[in-house]
Formats: C-alpha cells, sequence, structure tokens
C-alpha cells in the first residue's frame, strides 16, 4: 500500500499530459465568471463520469479516480487532487459509470466492480454479510450469471449505466441485466431489491445498443427489426401515383398516432406488499441525511408528497380515500364500491376488466378532468419559489406504479426537510389519487383513458406534442395517455431479432455496428421507469414497469440517448438533440413547459450537435461551430450577476444578489475555446465536465475536421433529400413530366442518392465514436479506410447514375416541378447551395446534385494532413497515402464524367432528331465526330456524304438518313502505315465488315486513333489513360449480335474474340433455340464445346457434348437424340466414324437394343456387337452400310447359338447352330432362324440326320435325309466332327474392335498403327491431360496430383533396363487408371466392349474360347502401343539387362546376381492392366463351360470333408510321417486326436482359399506357390534337413489341402490359369506346381468317397 501512494505521489510530479484532459465546473454559475476547474493528473483521461455529488474518472493504464462527496468513506476529494482506486489497480477497467450515490467499474475480462451507497441494493452484491451492509466503501466484484443457460455460463458485460437507485449492464450478446430497485429496473417482479442482475426479459431477442439511467428512469437504444419483422404499427403507405415502381418513399410523421392498441402499461398488481413498512435497510445513513438538508434542488417523484408515508411511517391512506371520494361525489360519481379499506380491493384484473367499459355521461367525466387539472395547475403556482426542478413531480404517478414506496423515496432526495414536510400536506388534499396505496388511483386513470380516448377521436393531428400546444388547459390531462407498445412481447419475437456478438468490450455498446462494419442509424429508443416529469417520452406522466418504444423517435437515427434527473435527450446522426420531460429550468432547450413527447430542442442555424449529456436540471451540448474547434452549448439553471438585471428583474425576484435563471434555448458557453479541442462532454448532479485534448503535431485538429466535414455533409444531404429528392419523387405528376425512359433513371438517381445518404451518415457517426475515444482508437481503423471500396462504389454509383439523367435532360424536366414543390422552401435550400445557384437566383440543380462529389477531393485533403502526422516510413502513413490517393483518383475521373455528360448534353440539344432519338441512351457518351468532315470513307463517292462520331461503347458511321452502329467491344483499331498516296487511313475490322477511314491531316489520324483505343480500352476495363496510337487489345472477351448472313445469323455470341473473330471460349445463341457453348478457333466451332439443337417435331432437344473441328462435330463425343437414342463414339466431319455406341429406346437405362463398334460415315460398317433387347437376341459380327453382312455369331435368351453368314441382314448361306441341350445343326440358311437346304443334324445321343431340311428351326422342321444311329464301337467321324467344330465361321478375334485401337492411335497422332512421331505422341499426352486437368475444376486432390505427374513425359528414348523397368511399369499404371489418358481411355473402352459382349445374353458357355481370344487380341494391340510408346522394351522371352555398373553400384553386383535375371513378358506387364477388370464375365463363362466338372467336383468335396482329419489322411494315402501331431490354438498347443476336424495344415489351406480373390493368372500362382512353402514349413520339423519332395508324398498331400480348401469353381479357376498362363513360366517350377493342383482337381473328380 506504501509503494502505491509512493508510485502515486511520483506520478503526481510529472508534467500534465496533452491528452485527456478534464475540465469540471458547477452548472448553475454566471457564464460570464465561469471558471472551469482543471483536473491535474500524470496521464491522460480516458472517460470521466459524474453522479450526484461525486465524479469517476478513467485513466490510461486503467486506472480509476474519484473525487467529490464520497459518503460511503465520509471523504470529501476535491476535483483538482481526486483519490486513486487502489483497488482496483492491476483490473484493467476500460469504462466507468457512477450512479446518485453509488460507483461501477469495467474491466477488459467483462467484470463488473461496484462500490457506494446501498441502500437499495444498487451495488448488486449478493452475499449476506455484504447485502445488510448500506454502504460498499471498496470496490466489489458482481457477477453476472445467466441461471437459463445449460450449465449456468457467466456474462461478458461491454457497457454500464448507473442511477440513483439501480444499474443497468450490457452485455456482450447485447442483451440488458439490471439490478437495485424500482419500476425503472424493467424487469417483472414486485419483490424489491433486486440483489442479483437480472436479465430484462422485455428486450430479450432485441440488438441493445446504448443504455442510459436517469435518477429514477431507464433509456435505452435498441437497433430496429427488418421491415418483415416489425410487428409494431404502421401507418399505411400509400403509393402515389407518380411514385416509381422500384422505389417507394413513405413520408415519417412526426409522432407517433394513437389507435386502440393502447392499454395502460402499468402491468403490476397493487397488493399489500405495496404499502407495508420500510425495511430498516432502506433508511439513509446520516451523512448522506446531513447533506441532502444543504442541496438545493429537487428530486421529482421521490418527495414524500409522492410517498404514503410520512416521517413516522404511518400511512395516511385512509385520509387520502375519504378526500377523493367526497371531490368524485361531488361531481356526481358514485365510486364508493372503490374505496374499502383493503388497498388490495382493486386489483389489475379489475382494472384491466373495467378499462374499456362506456360511461353515460361522457362530459361529466371531462369536465370532472379539468376540474382536476385545474386544481393540478393551483397546486403548481403554491409550489416554493426555492426550487429550481418542477414542483408538479410531486404530483406524479410514480408512487402508484413504484413497488418500493419507502422511507428511502425522500430521504435519497436532496430537498430541505421543510420543503418535505410542507409538500406532505398538499399531497394529501388533491393530489390523493395519485397515491399508490389508493385503489381509486386506478380508477382515476382508467377515466383518464376514456377521455382520452374520446378526445383524440375527433382529433385529426397524429402528433401528441401538437394536441397538446393547442390549450394549457389540456396540458395535465395529456399527462395520463398511455404509450403505444409494440404489439406481442419481444421476447416472442427473439426469432426475429438480429444479434451478432459485441466486438470487443474495451468500447461502450454505443459503438455496436451494423452488418457491414459500420454503426446503424435505424435505432429506436426505449423508455421505462417513473414518469412524473413525462421522461419517458410516451405523451403521458404515467410510470412503465417494462420498456417502451418511443414511436416519435423511430426512424429518426437516433445515435446516443443521455437521461438526467427528469429530463431525457436522444442526439440523432443529423446533429439534432430531441429532449423531453422536466423543464423548470429550460434544460430541454425549447420554451419553459415540461413536455412529454420529445422535440427539437432550438439551435442556431449551422450549429451541429454530435455530443450531448443530461444533468440533474441542465444538459451539455458539444457542436461544430464555425471554425474546426468545436464549442459548448448550455441549457438549464444558470446566474446572472446585479449589475446586468434590470430594476423589474430586481423587484420581480428579490431573492439574492445573484438570481438562478434559465435558458429557453442552449446558450453558447464561450470558455469553451480556452478548453481545447472537446472530444466528450459529461454531467451529474449540478457538475459539467469535458475531455479535451491538445492539438499535438495537428493530428486532433484533422480528425476534428473530417468529422466536422462529414456531419456537415451528411446534414447537407438530409436536406436535400427532405427538400428536394423526396417532395419529387412524391409528386404525382413526375411520371407524366419526365416521361417513360427517364422516370426509371431518376428513381434511380433518387436510390443511390439515398444509398450515399446512409453511408455518409454512418460514417460520420462512427466519427463521432471515434473522437469520444480518440485517446484509445487506431486512425487504420477509419470507416474511410477499412471501407474504401464502399464509399468509391456509393459514389461512381451515384455519378453514373446523375449523369444518366443530365444526358436523358432529366433536369430540364424536372426544373419546373421543382419550383412547384419547394415553394418557400426556395430560399432554404438556395442556402445550401449559394455557391452554384444563377444569376436569376433560380437552384440550379444540375451543380447542385454534383456538388457531393468535392466531398471526395475533402476526404483525400484530410487524410493527407493526417498523413503527415506520421513518420513515412510507418504503416499508418503508408496506409493513409495509399488511401487518399485512392479518393484523389477517383474524384478526378468523375470529374471527367461529369464532363463528359455537359457534353453529350450539349451534343444532343444541338443535334436533336430523328437520329438522337435512336442513338440517345443513358449511359452513352459522346467522345468525337467528323462533322467538319476531318474523316471520311476510304474509296467514298464525290458527292457522298460520311459523319463519324464516336461514343463510349459504340462508333457510329451515318451516311445520309441511314447509320450504322458498331459496338466498341468487338471493333479492332489499325492504323494504316502511310503509302505514295499519302493517305492519313485507320482500318476498323469489325465481326462482319471490314472498312478504312481517311483523315485529312496527320493530327486528325493520331486524335481519331487516340480517342478510338482510349474508348476501347476503357470499355474493355482498362484505364483509357491516353495510349499512344497502336493497335487496340487484339484478344478480348464481348458479346455480339451477327446480323449479316452465314452460320451464325441472328445468332448473338458471348466470349472471346481474336482479331475480329470468335476465338476461345464462348457462347452462341440462336433465335431458334440452339445454343453452342465451348472452345472457338478462326471464328468456327473448333475443341470441346456442349451444342443444343431442339426439335420441334418432339417438342424436346437434341444435345451434344464432345469435340469439334472447323465448325462440325469432329472427334469424341456423346450426343443424345430427342428421341431417347443416345451415340457416344466417334465423329468426322459432322457423322458418326470410327468406333461408337448407339443405345436405343424411350430410355438410355432401358434401351429396346443397344449398338457397339464400327461406323462409316454415319453406318454401322465393320465388327460390331448388336443387342436387341426386345428379343432377346445378340448378333456378334460384321456389317455393312447398317445392316448385317458377313461371318457372325449370334446368341439368344435360350442358350441358342449360330455362327455363319449374313447378307442383306439375314442369315444367308452355310452356318452352325446349337441348341442348349447340345443338339447340333450345319447346314443353309435363308433367312433368320430359317433352315432351307442340305444339312446335317446331330442329335445329343449321337444319332444324326442328313438331307434336305426347310422350316423354320423353333417352329419345326421338314426333313428329306437319311437317319443314322452310330454304333456301339464304331470310331469317331472326324469329317463330321470338323463339320461341327465351333469357331470355324468367327470373326478373328485380331480383326475386331479395330476402330478401338485405331482411335487410340489417332490420339496419339498416328495416323494408322505404329505409324506416327514418337515424339509428337508423347506431347499430345501432355497437352490432352494438361487441356483435361484445367477443364475439370472439381477434381479431387487425389486426381489433380495422378494427373500433374501423368504431364511429366518420362524416359522413353533411352533402352530398359532393372533400373527403370519398374517406373514405366507404374506410368502405365497410373496411365490406365485415368481415362483422360489414351491409354487410360483404351483400357475404359475395352472393358466396356468386352462386357457388352460377353454379358446378358452373351453369357453362353460356346463363347468361352472367342473370349479368351479376344483377351489375347487385346494383349497384343495394346504391347503394339505400349512398344511405340517406350522402344526399349525387349521382345517377349527377352531379358531385361542390368543398368551398366559404375562404381557407386560395384558393391550391389553380387546382390543382383543372387537375384537372378528378369524375363520380359508382354502379359506380364499388361494383362494386369486389363484382366481385372475383364475378369467378372470372362470367369463367368469359365464357370458355365466346366458347370457339369464342377458339380461332380463338388459333391466329392462336400462328402470328403465330413471326414475327420486323420481319416482323411489315411484314406488319401498319407503317411503317417507327415501327419501333425500339436496344433496351436491361440498360442497354446493341443493334440490332435481321432476325431479332430480342419486341425491339421490350416496355414496352407488358408492360404491355398486366397486364389479365389486374386484376378490374373501370375497371382494365383504365386498363391499356388505360397501354399507349397506352407505345407513344406509345416512338415519340416517333422522330417530330415536334407528332405525332397516326391509326387508320391506331395499328392496325397496337397490333395487334402485343396479338399480342406473347399474351393467352389475350382475347374474355372484352373482352365483359367491354363489358357492366360506366360508361356515361359510354363515349363518352370510353378509350371509343375500348377499341374499339380490340376492333377489334384482331376483326382477328386474321380475319387471315390469313403
Amino acid at each position: 500500500m506504501e509503494n502505491t501512494e509512493e508510485s502515486f505521489a511520483k506520478e503526481k510530479d510529472l508534467t500534465s499530459p496533452e491528452r485527456g484532459l478534464l475540465h469540471v465546473w458547477h452548472s448553475a454559475g454566471p457564464f460570464d465568471h465561469l471558471c472551469p476547474e482543471r483536473v491535474l493528473l500524470s496521464r491522460p483521461v480516458l472517460q470521466a463520469t459524474l453522479g450526484e455529488h461525486h465524479g469517476v474518472l478513467l485513466t490510461q493504464g486503467g486506472q480509476v479516480y474519484s473525487f467529490g462527496e464520497l459518503l460511503w468513506r465520509d471523504l470529501s476529494i476535491p476535483v483538482s487532487a481526486p483519490l486513486l482506486e487502489v483497488s482496483l489497480l492491476g483490473k484493467l477497467v476500460v469504462h466507468v459509470a457512477a450512479g446518485g450515490f453509488h460507483c461501477g467499474a469495467l474491466t477488459e475480462q467483462g467484470n463488473i466492480y461496484m462500490w457506494g451507497e446501498n441502500t437499495a441494493g444498487q451495488c448488486g452484491l449478493t452475499d449476506l454479510g455484504a447485502v445488510k451492509n448500506i454502504t460498499v466503501s471498496e470496490p466489489c466484484l458482481i457477477s453476472v450469471v445467466d441461471s437459463e443457460a445449460i450449465p449456468p455460463a457467466a456474462v461478458r458485460i461491454v457497457d454500464l449505466a448507473c442511477g440513483r437507485e439501480h444499474s443497468l449492464a450490457l452485455s456482450s450478446q447485447n442483451e440488458l441485466w439490471a439490478w437495485g430497485s424500482g419500476c425503472q429496473l424493467g424487469l417483472v417482479t414486485n419483490a424489491f431489491p433486486v440483489l442479483k442482475p437480472q436479465k430484462v426479459e422485455h428486450l430479450a431477442g432485441r440488438h441493445v445498443i446504448q443504455v442510459a439511467c436517469g435518477a429514477y428512469h431507464s433509456l435505452a437504444l435498441v437497433r430496429s427489426l427488418p421491415p418483415q419483422n416489425y410487428n409494431t404499427q404502421k401507418c399505411p403507405e400509400k403509393k402515389e401515383r407518380g411514385q416509381s415502381p422500384h422505389f417507394s418513399v413513405t413520408g415519417k410523421e412526426d409522432m407517433f398516432a394513437v389507435d386502440e392498441a393502447h392499454y395502460c402499461p402499468l402491468g403490476v398488481e397493487l397488493k399489500d406488499t405495496l404499502t407495508r413498512e420500510t425495511s430498516p435497510m432502506r433508511r439513509g445513513p446520516k451523512q448522506r441525511l446531513q447533506h441532502v438538508a444543504r442541496a438545493a434542488g429537487s428530486s421529482p417523484g421521490s418527495g414524500a408528497g409522492s410517498c404514503p408515508f410520512f416521517e413516522d411511517g404511518k400511512s395516511t391512506t385512509k385520509e387520502k380515500n375519504v378526500q377523493v371520494s367526497a371531490s368524485l361525489k361531488h361531481e356526481g360519481l358514485d365510486i364508493d364500491h372503490l374505496t374499502e379499506d383493503s388497498p388490495n380491493s382493486f386489483s389489475q384484473s379489475d382494472w384491466m376488466a373495467s378499462k374499456n367499459s362506456s360511461f353515460a355521461d361522457d362530459t361529466e367525466i371531462q369536465s370532472l378532468l379539468q376540474k382536476l387539472s385545474g386544481h393540478s395547475l393551483d397546486s403548481q403556482q403554491t409550489s416554493m419559489p426555492g426550487d429550481t426542478d418542477s414542483l408538479s413531480s410531486h404530483t406524479s404517478d410514480d408512487s402508484c406504479v413504484s413497488s418500493t414506496p419507502s422511507m428511502d423515496m425522500f430521504t435519497s432526495s436532496y430537498r430541505d426537510d421543510s420543503l418535505v414536510k410542507s409538500q406532505s400536506t398538499i399531497n394529501s388534499g388533491v393530489f390523493g389519487p395519485y397515491s399508490s396505496s389508493s385503489p381509486v388511483c386506478l380508477e382515476e386513470v382508467r377515466l383518464r383513458l376514456e377521455a382520452e380516448k374520446k378526445e383524440l377521436q375527433w382529433q385529426k393531428s397524429s402528433s401528441l406534442t401538437n394536441i397538446n400546444q393547442k390549450a394549457k388547459t389540456a396540458a395535465n390531462r395529456r399527462r395520463s395517455l398511455p404509450g403505444t407498445p409494440t404489439h406481442g412481447s419481444p421476447r416472442r419475437q427473439r426469432h426475429c431479432a438480429c444479434r451478432p456478438s459485441s466486438a470487443g468490450g474495451t468500447q461502450t455498446a454505443a459503438h455496436e455496428e451494423a452488418g457491414d462494419g459500420l454503426p446503424s442509424l435505424e435505432t429506436e429508443v426505449w423508455s421505462w421507469g417513473r414518469g412524473s416529469e413525462g421522461q419517458l417520452g410516451h405523451g403521458d406522466q404515467l410510470a412503465r414497469l417494462q420498456p417502451l418504444c418511443i414511436k416519435s423517435l423511430t426512424g429518426e437515427e437516433v445515435i446516443k440517448v443521455s437521461a438526467g434527473s427528469h429530463h431525457s435527450l436522444a442526439l440523432s446522426a443529423q446533429c439534432q438533440v430531441y429532449s423531453w420531460g422536466s423543464n423548470m429550468c429550460g434544460q430541454l432547450g425549447h420554451g419553459s413547459s415540461p413536455v412529454t413527447v420529445p422535440q427539437q430542442a432550438k439551435l442556431s442555424d449551422g450549429l451541429r450537435v454530435w455530443d450531448v449529456s443530461a444533468g440533474q436540471s441542465h444538459s451539455l451540448l458539444l457542436a461544430d461551430g464555425d471554425c474546426v474547434q468545436p464549442i459548448l452549448l448550455y441549457c438549464g439553471q444558470c446566474q446572472e450577476s446585479m449589475p446586468a438585471k434590470s430594476e423589474k428583474s430586481r423587484k420581480s425576484c428579490p431573492r439574492s444578489p445573484n438570481t438562478a435563471e434559465s435558458t429557453v434555448r442552449p446558450t453558447l458557453l464561450p470558455q469553451c475555446i480556452e478548453m481545447g479541442y472537446i472530444s466528450s462532454v459529461c454531467s451529474g448532479g449540478q457538475r459539467c465536465a469535458v475531455l479535451a485534448d491538445q492539438n499535438v503535431m495537428g493530428f486532433i485538429s484533422t480528425i476534428h475536421e473530417l468529422a466536422s466535414k462529414e456531419r456537415h455533409f451528411y446534414c447537407w444531404l438530409s436536406s436535400i433529400r427532405k427538400l428536394l429528392l423526396n417532395p419529387l419523387r412524391n409528386k404525382e405528376s413526375v411520371c407524366s413530366t419526365l416521361g417513360e425512359p427517364r422516370i426509371h433513371l431518376f428513381f434511380s438517381l433518387c436510390e443511390s442518392f439515398d444509398h450515399l445518404n446512409a453511408l455518409i451518415g454512418q460514417d460520420s457517426t462512427s466519427l463521432n465514436y471515434f473522437l469520444h475515444d480518440v485517446q484509445r482508437c487506431n486512425v487504420t481503423t477509419l470507416p474511410l479506410l477499412t471501407h474504401t471500396d464502399c464509399f468509391l462504389d456509393s459514389y461512381k454509383k451515384y455519378c453514373s447514375a446523375l449523369g444518366n439523367v443530365q444526358v436523358m435532360g432529366g433536369f430540364q424536366s424536372l426544373h419546373k416541378l421543382s419550383l412547384e414543390c419547394l415553394g418557400s422552401q426556395q430560399i432554404t435550400l438556395a442556402q445550401l447551395c449559394a455557391s452554384d445557384q444563377s444569376v436569376s437566383g433560380d437552384v440550379d440543380l444540375v451543380s447542385l446534385m454534383y456538388w457531393p462529389l468535392q466531398q471526395l477531393h475533402q476526404y483525400s485533403r484530410v487524410l493527407l494532413k493526417l498523413a503527415a502526422c506520421y513518420d513515412v516510413l510507418t504503416v499508418e502513413y503508408q496506409y493513409l497515402h495509399q488511401t487518399a490517393n485512392q479518393y484523389e483518383s477517383v474524384y478526378l475521373s468523375l470529374l471527367r464524367r461529369k464532363k463528359e455528360a455537359e457534353s453529350t448534353f450539349l451534343f444532343w440539344k444541338t443535334h436533336s432528331g430523328k437520329i438522337a432519338e435512336v442513338l440517345r441512351l443513358p449511359h452513352r457518351r459522346i467522345v468525337c465526330e467528323s462533322s467538319n468532315r476531318s474523316l471520311t470513307l476510304q474509296k467514298a463517292g464525290r458527292f457522298s456524304h460520311h459523319w463519324f462520331i464516336l461514343f463510349n461503347d459504340a462508333l457510329v458511321h451515318t451516311q445520309f438518313s441511314s447509320h450504322h452502329v458498331y459496338p466498341l467491344t468487338c471493333l479492332w483499331v489499325k492504323p494504316v502505315t502511310e503509302d505514295s498516296n499519302a493517305l492519313y487511313a485507320i482500318k476498323i475490322t469489325c465481326p462482319e465488315e471490314t472498312f478504312t477511314m481517311v483523315a485529312s491531316t496527320p493530327q486528325e489520324k493520331n486524335k481519331w486513333l487516340r480517342s478510338l483505343n482510349q474508348a476501347v480500352d476503357q470499355v474493355l476495363g482498362g484505364g483509357g489513360q491516353g495510349s499512344s496510337p497502336g493497335v487496340a487489345v487484339m484478344s478480348r472477351a464481348a458479346s455480339y449480335t451477327f446480323t449479316g448472313d452465314g452460320r451464325f445469323k441472328d445468332a448473338h455470341y458471348h466470349g472471346s474474340w481474336l482479331g475480329g473473330r470468335v476465338h476461345g471460349r464462348g457462347t452462341m445463341k440462336w433465335p431458334d433455340g440452339r445454343t453452342y457453348k465451348g472452345n472457338f478457333k478462326n471464328g468456327q466451332e473448333d475443341g470441346y464445346g456442349e451444342c443444343i439443337i431442339p426439335n420441334k417435331v418432339l417438342n424436346k432437344p437434341d444435345s451434344y457434348q464432345g469435340n469439334w473441328k472447323d465448325g462440325k462435330i469432329h472427334g469424341f463425343g456423346k450426343y443424345k437424340y430427342a428421341n431417347g437414342e443416345v451415340y457416344e463414339g466417334c465423329y468426322y466431319e459432322g457423322q458418326r466414324h470410327g468406333y461408337g455406341m448407339l443405345s436405343s429406346g424411350k430410355r438410355i437405362r432401358a434401351s429396346s437394343s443397344v449398338f457397339i463398334g464400327q461406323w462409316l460415315q454415319d453406318k454401322r460398317t465393320g465388327y460390331g456387337v448388336y443387342d436387341d433387347i426386345t428379343r432377346g437376341e445378340k448378333y456378334m459380327g460384321l456389317w455393312l452400310d447398317d445392316q448385317r453382312q458377313g461371318s457372325a455369331v449370334v446368341v439368344t435368351q435360350y442358350g441358342v447359338y449360330f455362327e455363319g453368314t449374313f447378307k442383306e441382314n439375314k442369315m444367308s448361306g452355310s452356318g452352325l447352330l446349337l441348341s442348349d441341350d447340345d443338339t447340333y445343326f450345319h447346314g443353309e440358311f435363308s433367312d433368320d432362324w430359317t433352315i432351307n437346304g442340305k444339312g446335317v443334324l446331330s442329335l445329343v445321343n449321337g444319332d444324326c440326320i442328313d438331307g434336305q431340311f426347310s422350316g423354320e428351326w423353333s417352329a419345326g422342321l421338314k426333313v428329306v435325309g437319311t437317319y443314322t444311329k452310330p454304333a456301339i464301337n464304331e470310331p469317331e467321324n472326324k469329317e463330321r466332327s470338323r463339320l461341327f467344330k465351333l469357331g470355324q465361321y468367327v470373326v478373328p478375334a485380331d480383326q475386331r474392335w479395330g476402330c478401338v485401337f485405331n482411335e487410340c492411335w489417332s490420339r496419339l497422332g498416328c495416323d494408322t498403327a505404329g505409324r506416327g512421331e514418337r515424339t509428337k505422341a508423347w506431347e499430345n499426352i501432355a497437352v490432352t491431360i494438361t487441356t483435361a486437368r484445367r477443364h475439370s475444376p472439381g477434381l479431387s486432390r487425389s486426381q489433380s496430383k495422378v494427373l500433374e505427374c501423368l504431364e511429366f513425359i518420362p524416359q522413353h528414348e533411352e533402352s530398359v533396363t532393372t533400373a527403370n523397368y519398374d517406373n514405366i511399369r507404374r506410368y502405365l499404371i497410373k496411365a490406365c487408371e485415368t481415362p483422360l489418358h489414351p491409354l487410360g481411355w483404351l483400357v475404359e473402352t475395352l472393358v466396356t466392349v468386352y462386357r457388352m459382349t460377353y454379358i446378358g445374353v452373351g453369357s453362353n458357355r460356346r463363347l468361352l474360347s472367342q473370349a479368351v481370344q479376344e483377351v489375347l487380341a487385346y494383349l497384343t494391340h495394346f504391347n503394339s502401343i505400349v512398344r511405340f510408346l517406350f522402344p526399349g522394351l525387349p521382345e517377349d522371352g527377352g531379358i531385361i539387362p542390368d543398368p551398366p555398373i559404375s562404381p557407386s553400384t560395384s558393391r550391389c553386383v553380387a546382390n543382383s546376381l543372387e537375384q537372378g535375371v528378369v524375363v520380359f513378358s508382354s502379359s506380364s506387364l499388361l494383362l494386369p492392366l486389363l484382366l481385372p477388370q475383364l475378369y467378372p464375365p470372362l470367369f463367368t463363362l469359365y464357370c458355365l463351360q466346366q458347370e457339369q466338372e464342377e458339380a461332380q467336383y463338388w459333391e466329392r468335396i462336400l462328402q470328403l470333408n465330413k471326414q475327420p482329419d486323420q481319416s482323411l489322411l489315411s484314406f488319401l494315402g498319407v503317411q503317417e510321417k507327415f501327419w501333425p501331431v500339436w496344433m496351436s490354438i491361440l498360442g497354446e498347443k493341443k493334440q490332435i486326436v481321432s476325431s479332430s476336424k480342419d486341425a491339421c495344415f490350416i496355414s496352407a489351406v488358408e492360404t491355398l482359399q486366397q486364389i479365389s480373390t486374386t484376378f490374373t493368372p501370375s497371382d494365383k500362382l504365386l498363391v499356388i506357390q505360397k501354399t507349397f512353402e506352407e505345407l513344406t514349413q509345416e512338415v519340416k520339423p517333422m522330417l530330415d534337413d536334407d528332405f525332397l519332395w516326391c509326387m508320391d508324398d506331395l499328392l496325397p498331400l496337397f490333395i487334402y489341402v485343396v479338399i480342406r480348401a473347399r474351393i467352389r469353381n475350382l475347374g474355372a479357376e484352373v482352365s483359367l490359369i491354363e489358357d492366360l498362363m506366360d508361356p515361359n513360366i510354363q515349363h518352370g517350377e510353378m509350371g509343375l506346381m500348377f499341374t499339380t493342383l490340376k492333377a489334384c482337381y482331376i483326382q477328386i473328380q474321380h475319387e471315390s468317397t469313403i
């Protein structure tokens, strides 16, 4: 503690800072002797706040100081030497608040510390010991916890405000929390005090921006709800005839209208708890009472007269009821039923039930209210002359709705005790109805409501202020009119409210920003608490227990609220001050009578207020004056010296030499100039305080200048909008005056003006907040720097809309109409544009509307001044300087636009006529024209007349009465070199025309060339800053509509161009619905593109996606026809040519037929497969001119197999037919399935019929021939066997699918197979991969990585060694897995055609040999392509050599020799790439072929597996020395017994089972090899080390393994391996192992069961 005091003493010795200077003075002092007291601190003051008789300061570093009457410590601290709050050191305080007699501090973490008086629980202490204390001497931490959250969570606070008996806190979620006592809390409770902070539920779901606390009322600034969710009452919008459909303006009413939604907002029942004795803890301390007796002024609403208790604590309820009853009976109204002894006899439900009841005699009620009003006026005249505040507060209704009527209501005031006693007698008489303990109070309110409602039925004005000012006698009656609440509780509107999180806790909540990062101007003001002086602003003097929106301030763009003791202030973004409430001392700034609804303070012209603060009976305003330095304005109590008063005033006010006076309107305080640059004001009690800064390096003055100019600019914009634009667009005749072309332009101008106006308002408000916290703000956070693009875009849009209206002559048409709208406001408008008005005094609308552009120059100038305050190397300097240049650049650009618009307007004014009607467009600006014959057309006739007009978007060529428009977006300019004829020519190239313009002089040529290039550059998005004569951009993106004859007639194109021709990517649309989207080259479709062609007959479009060349479909693509057919394949010059697949039918997935094969000139020619799904037949053979012609195979869904010849789409000639039951026929066919001629029929049992056959196969045959039944021992007839051999009419496998391989060669850049440049082939692969990668943005990361690897061309010229063979193999694997690669496309297509052939009906066992031969043919063709790409590969069976031995690799020679040599085989390299995808249909054919053998094999397997292991080993003849004795189960050895099953050779069995999971023969052979190794490892421990297998020992043991493996379709596996095995290993070790497996399979088939 001592160290802290020593450090504080050292700080006091330091020099005073130049920032954060605090000045404090007494508010009631004389203006001419005003002596502000300077607070001397070593640290700059960041914030000051004042209570009734004390103040709290926040300095840099988060230190907190206090001064004044600190009653909770029995200290009186002078202002000049404030006391440091030592207990808050290190807490990082960012905000402080002072209430009536307590204080609060807010830390950076969002924690609250409170201290001071706690009689009403305003310090929020919940600890039992602390609650009993009526004072809190040291700051204590207050916990704000959201108990509704699960789990309960601590609430982070960003703003804090304090009143006399309550405190409010704003959370980071923009929710309001309250604690203390009184209706000013806004809580739904009647139990006071509220010691624990509670959420104000009535504002839940609303975005609260700022809060303020008066003595006994509260204010909140709330962001308005969106229009579609705003449920409050609105005036019906009227749509004017002259209003644009795109823009609507609703005039804002000054005040709200009264409707049926009025209700009494008291919101509580009057229970016996309201009349209880005061608890001891609510009594004020002795020190405070002594000070109260000394104080001057009043506390409206808290005197004894408004409390139902005298000082002795005895109630006077009965006396008041008697007096009121007598008064009402005198008026002829019987209310005996209301005056019962119990104060609870009239509940809230009774009040609500009788609220809308009707009375017999309305006149009597109105006269009664007038008499009551008269009594009220008389009572005001009897008030004490020493009071400086309104005495009507003692007749208020505060006590009737206050939930805590106690001794504190008058002990907390600072009125003299004698005044309290005198007022108690007054209120016990006439003002009895306002007592909370009297049930007549609510009935009185109801009576007043009824009278008010009837009066408003004939009142036409919707403004409460206007009604109030019509007659002084109705002043008190107006107090009883309740406010207009929003329909429905805001809690129910939680889902509609916008609730973004608070942006940090170091700033006050007033800095809340809208969604775009700027302060929101769409705000509302809500108020609640006591309303005895009308300080709630609802047009009455009723109290509100819950927050209620002040409708008259909605839409007024309020940015700050301030609450005094009994009056309230609101500051708008337009620098207007609204005030309401008590006005005894003139603190409202307008008149001297209290006002119950907000009214504007009477400010002198040119004053713009940007900060306000309300004290006890005064108001302090901070405004812009004539210079940059701000000025202070004061409203309220003041004193004037005796010599300055007249004799009359001395006679009328004989109280003292210095008499207290009040100001009627805000008065300038001249001492403000000496204080420096004031940044904020503060009021509290009878004190005023300001925070000021010295002009350090000109920074402070520059910031103030920027803010002042922005406020002035916003006020100017608002005035123009209010006086000129709004009346114009609401004028009924505006549509007829402007006409259809210009009315939309005018409303677009108004819309852009409104947008600019709103943006400037947000910026000026943000600058206000910046000045309030200038010491903690960074200059780089200015909106001009953070929202530069937003500002520049707004100005550009506004200037563009303004120029469009000017060019079309809109302002000339509006001139007369504007004079009619202005009327008497012409002088005011002329003052706003005094420098721009014409000589006649009329307002120049054009100059007036262009005036906002000057603000851009002001931004640049002020930002440069700010940059001069920093070092050139700092980030701030660079940021400011760069942004200033941006604003200046745009300013100069907009000035050029302004000149262009003026020139264009004058051009059309002088060239009006038919051409103007056609060519005059809003956005079009004149650049230059050749009316002086300076430019003509080359080779023009002698008497021809050519006029060229260059606009900013087009070049117009007129000749006599015709003209042609050339858009600049599609215009290419090229200078022509001067020839011998001395022609100064310029060549113009357009999409459909080329011509040459000839200039008269070289200077004229350069002028036009420069203008043309600038205009073209600008229209294309360039700077257009005066480029030298040259060629404009050859490549560009633009839109154009073709008009000439040709393929593109009337088509609209949008895309890339090159030198006047479509080139690159673009979209072409024809009027008939045709659309092409893709690549162009030299004016034609070329490359990949998508086309849609409408089919009017079927009312469906054809579509094509694929490659184009020279304007025709060329290459691979997919065509979807309107009739449902789909073709996917190759094209050549618009015709189907090469490989292709055609699916026919209504739907692709349920096609009636599919053809896949070769096409020639749009016809099926060559080998192809036709699957007739409807008939269940599949044709595999040759085609010619769309007909089946040549050798072919046909299979049906019934298992019938045919191979033979076709002619003219029919079976014709010799053929072989096999049925599913193995019946063979070989003979002559004349039609499909029709036999006619010689033939031989072989039956299943071997019988044959040889002769003449006729008839259809499925219907029956007529036979004339010989029947032969072979003998039992007759040898096989070789001739007949040859006759029935399959495959004699089949197309050879190597002749099938040549079209597929030809397409792959074509993609590699080769004309035919193997003929082409290898380097070009690799380049084509790289280009294809790169193009596909560029046009496929949706690729995954892995796919992009694979394509990136394939883009690199591998080493292919060098010979293949063991070192790079693996690289080739890995490259081929990646290439075959990528369909974008030519090899990948080849593999994908081969898989497609193979499956189309052998799946479905093609799954016929007769096709197995053809399927195997086809796979081998694939490998042959595939191998030729791979060898072309990698010529270094050796021949099949060749040895792949090792790389040359170098000294560095000599150590590995021994290892490589041990590994042996590597033999190359095309099947081992390519079969793993192809066979896994062909495996399903191929293995299915193997299974069908081996079906009978497989059934026999599986039957033996099931029978043999029933036996135990030892029994099966014995049956198979396995020697006992090979029988395992032990088996291992989970690491535990167990002995094998006779009953054990599946316990022997388990590892070998499991290994062999993996053969079904592999695809290639090599992989299956590896599985067999591993099985033998596992078998050897299991028997090796039981035998000698030199043991070698012999087939007699191995075969039985391996048969056991095969039996226990239970492999289904083992015969198919064996056949597949045998057919496709690599010939190089057929006779090696693996070949022997395979032979052993095959022998086991055969042995098991013929094995007899046990």
